[in-house]
């Protein structure tokens, strides 16, 4: 916001005559010049009127239930800024209720001033008081002050004060605006938390303290339970609600020093100063279980919740920020991934280091993405005809890590991309070799896909380049149906199914097939059934797990393949485990069958 200035002295000073365009200018001169902060500008101003009009004591105060001295310019040193004095008492008390100017030339000869402090102690004889009013804000008075008694001040002496009161008052409002949208800028409207930009400001300065005193501090990442739920049943006015009540036992919960901020949705980030990151689990444990205690009260009644939560101290080895945050998200995910309402401390994993964002991009740019493939089977002829691709990354010492150990936090980062990038270009490539030795055609090569690789068009027509490329390279002929199946699962969120089936078009259009993984699982993939032009239905392994324990669990499955086969679309029931598991598939008209029973994943 730009400072306020005078206007030029050749337009301020046509009444008042040359004599006085010298320290006009100055003053003009003072309210233009660059690289001062608001406060230095004031003190500068102040100071340039003393000795302009050769006063004792300047000061800017304002009157709130006791007067405050906040600026102040003193020959005398007898009046230090900030000092404090009761409003009745102020020289300057009947400028501000009166909000007019008061000049007196003797404050001996006033019949109410006579015998204050100011006269009798300090000698202080002539006294200029102007209202100041910044904006909306009538609370502040700027006030001249000197030991030697003298005439009334003269007229262009007033309107000297008077145009340095008018500027003072410009300059607090537009400070106090400043602040205002520095405030707006930085506070979560909804729940009156700092908001995240706020929150990654604040945590530099906690490693800026941390690495003068020494003294740690623990972060808490914390993401209220089944919260879309609440939003999908009841509206997002009453998870309004929720988060506003939430917020405010999350902070109501802090000792002093610690603060709270809303992360991101129904994320909230925690620092909690001089914890150890067991201590930390204690203090969000007893939050917990308050928060499984005491319903949240709202517009529709009480809502029972709980959270997740992630816990890491930021220790003497830590420099990066960035890194810790990336170690508590990961471990939330663990704690949501295995049940929710629970707290995880990073770096409990029986001596495995956790996964972080830095490991994962560094595995990316060392191209360590490597993929293992899973045997699928025709449950008539228990032939192999496909495989799916399973996405795994290799550490720098030679170990392998499962998707499940890194998918929810490559979707976080928005990674997925560049990992689907490299396995379905590594898939097509195994998929030439198998052709090129007289593997059969018509062996399928199922590879996941994330909307975060779709959504990217480079990405896409890189994959579709290479396709053509290898397809023309292989010394086959295919038909208008290509080896690759892309798969859909339900775990990923769509915003749009027309932008999903535009983002998929072209590889329908080169001769790719769409499987939907996890069928079952969730509204989203029916939704996906009734709009994408399906090839393949991977019933959801927990229902083929699940179907000779429960009657209801195996007449779905049997519904399924019923329907899947009434629209010419191929059924491929997941973990199967057992060989009486096949049998009671085949039976039920399930074409395809994956999982242990056939062959663990190998390594590609």
């Amino acid at each position: 916001m730009p400072t306020a200035h005078l206007p030029p002295p050749e337009q301020a000073l046509a009444s008042y005559g040359d004599a006085h365009v010298v320290r006009l200018n100055a003053l003009w001169k003072l309210s233009v010049q660059p690289g001062l902060s608001d406060a230095e500008r004031i003190h500068a101003m102040l100071d340039m009127a003393a000795d302009v009009l050769d006063m004792d004591l300047v000061m800017l105060g304002d009157f709130g239930e006791n007067y405050t001295a906040r600026y102040v310019s003193d020959r005398l040193g007898v009046l230090p800024e900030g000092t404090q004095m009761v409003v009745e008492a102020v020289l300057c008390h009947a400028v501000h209720l009166s909000r007019e100017p008061s000049h007196i030339p003797d404050l001996r000869e006033h019949p109410v001033y006579a015998n204050h402090a100011l006269v009798n102690q300090l000698g202080l004889r002539t006294y200029s008081g102007l209202p100041v009013t910044a904006g909306d804000d009538a609370r502040w008075v700027l006030a001249f002050l000197r030991q030697r008694c003298d005439v009334p001040p003269l007229a262009v002496d007033i309107a000297y004060m008077g145009l340095i009161a008018d500027w003072l008052g410009n300059t607090l409002h537009q400070a106090a605006q400043k602040r205002l949208l520095e405030q707006i800028a930085l506070t979560d409207p909804l729940t009156g938390l700092p908001n995240r930009r706020a929150a990654e400001e604040r945590l530099q300065m906690e490693v800026a303290r941390f690495s003068r005193d020494g003294n740690g501090f623990a972060l808490v990442l914390l993401d209220i339970d089944h919260f879309k739920m609440v939003n999908d049943r009841y509206g997002h006015a009453v998870g309004d609600e929720v988060l506003k009540v939430m917020a405010h036992r999350f902070e109501a919960g802090q000792r002093e020093g610690d603060w709270v901020a809303r992360w991101g949705g129904e994320e909230f980030l925690f620092v909690l100063h001089g914890s150890l990151a067991d201590d930390a689990v204690g203090i969000m444990g007893r939050l917990l279980n308050q928060c499984r205690a005491e319903p949240v009260q709202t517009s529709i009644g009480g809502i029972p919740l709980s959270f997740s939560a992630g816990v890491a101290a930021f220790e003497p080895q830590d420099t990066d920020i960035e890194v810790v945050l990336e170690r508590i998200d990961h471990v939330l995910y663990q704690a949501k991934a295995n049940g929710r309402d629970q707290i995880r401390l990073a770096g409990q994993r029986g001596g495995k280091t956790p996964w972080n964002g830095s490991l994962l991009r560094q595995a990316l740019a060392d191209g360590r993405v490597r993929y293992a493939a899973q045997a699928i089977v025709d449950l008539q002829s228990g032939q192999v005809v496909a495989d799916e691709a399973l996405a795994r990354i290799e550490t720098p010492s030679g170990d392998i890590v499962e998707a499940k150990d890194f998918v929810e936090l490559a979707e976080g980062l928005g990674l997925m991309a560049e990992i689907d990038r490299q396995v379905t270009r590594d898939v097509m490539r195994t998929c030439v070799a198998r052709m090129e030795s007289g593997g059969a055609s018509g062996f399928a090569h199922f590879v996941n896909v994330s909307p975060q690789f779709l959504a990217r068009h480079d990405l896409v027509e890189e994959l579709l380049g290479n396709a053509m490329s290898f397809c023309q390279g292989c010394g086959v002929t295919l038909g208008p149906v290509k080896p690759i199946v892309l798969e859909l699962t339900e775990r990923q969120h769509v915003v749009s199914l027309d932008k999903l089936r535009a983002d998929l078009q072209p590889f329908i259009d080169f001769g790719f097939r769409l499987a939907l993984d996890d069928f079952g699982s969730g509204y989203s993939s029916y939704l996906y059934l009734a709009n994408l032009p399906v090839s393949f239905l991977k019933i959801e392994g927990w229902l083929v797990q699940n179907m000779s324990k429960d009657r209801k669990v195996a007449g779905i499955v049997e519904s399924l393949a019923n329907f899947a086969r009434k629209e010419g679309v191929l059924t491929v029931a997941e973990h199967v485990e057992d060989a009486e598991t096949a049998r009671i598939l085949a039976d039920m008209g399930v074409d395809y069958g994956q999982g242990w029973h056939f062959g663990r994943p190998q390594l590609v």
